[in-house]
C-alpha cells in the first residue's frame, strides 16, 4: 500500500483560488509537478516566492550561508501571540544567544538523563491505550505532551498544571490557521494584526499557565530544591559570551516553542507511524519481534535498528513540519534566475521526501531502504525533517529517541490494524495531520 498523500491541484489555477487553497491546506494546494521539479517560482502582487528542491540550493540556504537567509517574518505572523520571541522565530545575534543557552540542555549526556522520564511516559501511554477502534492521533498528542512535561518540568500530564496547558493548547490548535492575512500582505509593523479572538485568548491562557510554572521553578532554583530537568538546566545556564540568563518572559517564549515543537511534531510522527505499521502488517510483525525484549536502558533503544528505520521512513513520508520559509537579504541567482532581496525561499521537507528525482519509489513505505547504500545519497539530498546547518532542530536527537521508544513500547503491547474505509488523508496546519484523524483497530498482544 502506498503512503497516502493529498491529491495535488492542477498546475494552473487563479492566484486567488491558489491563496484560498493554500490557506485551507498547504499540501493539496501544491501542483503535482513540484514532486519532480528542482525549483518553482510563484509570483503574487506582494512578493515572489521560490520553492527550492535543488539540493545545492538547499545547502546554500541552510548550511553555507544561513545568515544571508534569515527566517521569514511571514510565517511568524500567525504564531506570534503564542511564541513571542522564541528561538523558533528569532534571527541574528538574538537567536545565537538563545541557542548558546538552550543547546547545553540537549547535549548527549543530558539526553541520557531524560530517558527515565521518557520511559515512564511511554509506560503511561501503554496503560492509557484502549482496545477496539481508536483514534490514535489524539492519543499520540496526549503521549507526546506527557513526554514534554515529564522531561521539561518533571510533571506527568495528569498533574493539574500540565493538564491545563495541554487542554489550552488543544483549544489553540483548533483556532490556528497555518497562515493569516499578514503572511500574504506586507503589512506595516504598526498595523494591528487580525488574529481570531479565540486564538488570542487560547495563546494568552497558555502563556499565563507557563508563566506560573516558570515563576514557581525560579523560586525552587533560588531555594535549592529544583529538580534537575530541562527547565532547570536552561534557567540556570548563562550565555558564555554575554553572561545573560533567560528572564521569565523569554523563558516562557522558549517553553512555548518546546511544547509546540516537542508535542505537536512528535504526535504527528507517532500517529503516522502507527498508521503505516497497521497498513504494512509484515513490517509491524518484524518490529514486534525486535522490541519484545526491550529493557528500560538508554542504550537499548539504539539497538532497535529496524524500529529506528521505520521512524526515519515515517519522517521522510510525513515530515511533521512540511515547509520552512527563509528570506533573501541580498541579490541572488537561483538556477540561472535573478532573485532580488525580500523574496521568500521555501524549503519543503514534504516535497524533498517524496521527490521523484531523489528517491526510488518515493511514495512507497520501505524501511529497509535505510540499510541500502544508495539511500545515503538520497538522505543527504532529500531527508530534512529537522532542518540542517546551524539552525538544525535542537531537539532532533531527543525526538528520535522519543519516537523510537514510544513506537517500540506500543507495538510490544498492542497490534494495530487498518479499519476498512478509514484511509487517512494528510493535511497541514501547524503540522502534518490526518484530515479526519487516524482510526485504527487496537488489539492487545
Amino acid at each position: 500500500m502506498k503512503a497516502p498523500k493529498p491529491e495535488a491541484r492542477p498546475d494552473r489555477v487563479s492566484l486567488w483560488r491558489y491563496l484560498r487553497l493554500f490557506r485551507a491546506d498547504i499540501l493539496s494546494a501544491q501542483p503535482a509537478r513540484l514532486y519532480r521539479a528542482w525549483m518553482a517560482e510563484f509570483r503574487t502582487p506582494f512578493f515572489r516566492s521560490y520553492l527550492c528542491n535543488d539540493p545545492a540550493l538547499v545547502r546554500r540556504v541552510l548550511q553555507e550561508r544561513p545568515d544571508d537567509f534569515p527566517k521569514s517574518d511571514r510565517i511568524r505572523e500567525g504564531l506570534a501571540p503564542l511564541l513571542g520571541q522564541s528561538v523558533f522565530v528569532t534571527n541574528g545575534e538574538t537567536w545565537k544567544r538563545q541557542r548558546r543557552i538552550i543547546d547545553p540542555a540537549f547535549e548527549g549526556g543530558r539526553l541520557k538523563d531524560t530517558f527515565p522520564a521518557m520511559w515512564a511516559a511511554g509506560e503511561a501511554a501503554v496503560a492509557r491505550m484502549g482496545e477496539g477502534v481508536v483514534e490514535v492521533e489524539e492519543f499520540a498528542s496526549h503521549a507526546a505532551a506527557d513526554v514534554i512535561f515529564r522531561t521539561l518540568f518533571s510533571l506527568p500530564i495528569e498533574s493539574r498544571d500540565a493538564s491545563a496547558v495541554f487542554h489550552a493548547f488543544r483549544a489553540y490548535q483548533r483556532t490556528q490557521p497555518i497562515l493569516n492575512l499578514a503572511a500574504f500582505l506586507p503589512l506595516p509593523r504598526w498595523m494591528p494584526r487580525l488574529h481570531k479572538g479565540r486564538t488570542l485568548r487560547a495563546a494568552a491562557e497558555i502563556r499565563r499557565l507557563i508563566t506560573r510554572m516558570t515563576e514557581r521553578r525560579a523560586g525552587e532554583i533560588a531555594a535549592g530544591t529544583a529538580p534537575d530537568d530541562l527547565a532547570t538546566k536552561m534557567m540556570v545556564t548563562a550565555d558564555p559570551v554575554t553572561g545573560e540568563r533567560f528572564g521569565t518572559e523569554e523563558m516562557v517564549d522558549q517553553v512555548a516553542i518546546f511544547f509546540l515543537a516537542g508535542h505537536e511534531t512528535s504526535a504527528s510522527a507517532l500517529g503516522w507511524a502507527l498508521w503505516l505499521l497497521a497498513a504494512h502488517p509484515e513490517v509491524q510483525d518484524r518490529v514486534a519481534e525486535e522490541v519484545a525484549g526491550l529493557e528500560p536502558e538508554f542504550g537499548a533503544v539504539a539497538r532497535l535498528r529496524l524500529t529506528r528505520d521505520v521512524f526515519r521512513e515515517v519522517l521522510r513520508l510525513y515530515p511533521p513540519v512540511p515547509m520552512m520559509v527563509r528570506e533573501t537579504t541580498c541579490p541572488e541567482e537561483f538556477r540561472g534566475r535573478a532573485v532580488g532581496p525580500g523574496a521568500q525561499v521555501v524549503l519543503s521537507p514534504w516535497h524533498l521526501g517524496r521527490h521523484e528525482r531523489i528517491w526510488g519509489d518515493p511514495d512507497g513505505f520501505d524501511p529497509d531502504r535505510w540499510a541500502r547504500e544508495e539511500t545515503k545519497a538520497a538522505a543527504r539530498d532529500g531527508w530534512l525533517p529537522f532542518s540542517s546547518g546551524p539552525r538544525v532542530c535542537t531537539g532532533a536527537g531527543f525526538a528520535m529517541v522519543e519516537g523510537v521508544l514510544l513506537l517500540a513500547l506500543l507495538v510490544r503491547a498492542f497490534r494495530f490494524e487498518v479499519v476498512e474505509g478509514r484511509v487517512p488523508v494528510p493535511v497541514a496546519h501547524l503540522t502534518v495531520r490526518a484530515r479526519d484523524g487516524v482510526w485504527l483497530r487496537v488489539v492487545r498482544r
